[in-house]
């Protein structure tokens, strides 16, 4: 199993050293980058870029928002979990799309940190029930739409296969092997629904397919 480097940006040093404790408990999770706000990460990441990493929204100089928008640019293959204590429904919608991965409350326990965090790294996205009934509402406040069925952003039928499986939270790996494909055809599929999209990343193409009536929920 591959270790996953994870990154921890919060202005909490107590709140920090909760965390690292109990990813010290985690096998195959490693702690390889701590910040204090998302000026000091934007500098650490020079040296040292995580596969995951936990962003608090709340900091000093550069806030987890701002900061989720500029790790979009310059650094796309980054998976963000935002971990905070904000409950309110519009700033969780507007996290997933603008490129949050997942969202969790600092109340989660430790089983669930670790599932966000693996899942993230191998599927690109983590929705717990919080997120997902957060999502919903926020689509049934939207002005409803007829169903597109791809054909507004031209998607092949392949396409939509492989978005199906997406949104069932297969991994790349595993929809290749459904699929009878290799892992390369079905991560080049995944990008051109992306970029057809305009999204930045598989949490980003969920909520996306949903909200456009692509998929069903």
């Amino acid at each position: 199993m591959e270790t996953i480097k994870l990154g921890l940006i919060d202005d909490h040093n107590l709140f920090r050293e909760g965390i690292k404790s109990l990813l010290n408990k985690m096998p195959n999770i490693s702690l390889v980058l701590e910040a204090v706000s998302g000026k000091d990460l934007l500098t650490k990441l020079n040296t040292e870029v995580p596969d995951v990493i936990l962003l608090d929204l709340e900091m000093e100089d550069m806030n987890g928002v701002d900061t989720t928008l500029k790790l979009q640019e310059m650094y796309p293959d980054l998976k963000i979990i935002i971990l905070t204590m904000h409950k309110e429904e519009r700033m969780i919608s507007y996290l997933m799309e603008i490129g949050a991965n997942g969202y969790l409350l600092k109340d989660t326990n430790q089983v669930e940190l670790e599932e966000a965090i693996r899942a993230v790294y191998d599927k690109g996205f983590y929705f717990n029930p919080f997120v997902s009934e957060a999502l919903l509402k926020g689509l049934k406040h939207k002005v409803a739409k007829p169903p597109v069925i791809g054909k507004n952003y031209h998607l092949t039928s392949r396409e939509l296969e492989v978005l199906e499986l997406v949104t069932q939270e297969l991994t790349t790996a595993e929809i290749a092997e459904k699929l009878f494909l290799s892992v390369r055809t079905i991560e080049g599929h995944r990008k051109n629904l992306m970029d057809k999209l305009g999204v930045k990343n598989t949490a980003g193409l969920i909520i996306k397919a949903v909200k456009e009536k692509i998929i069903s929920v």
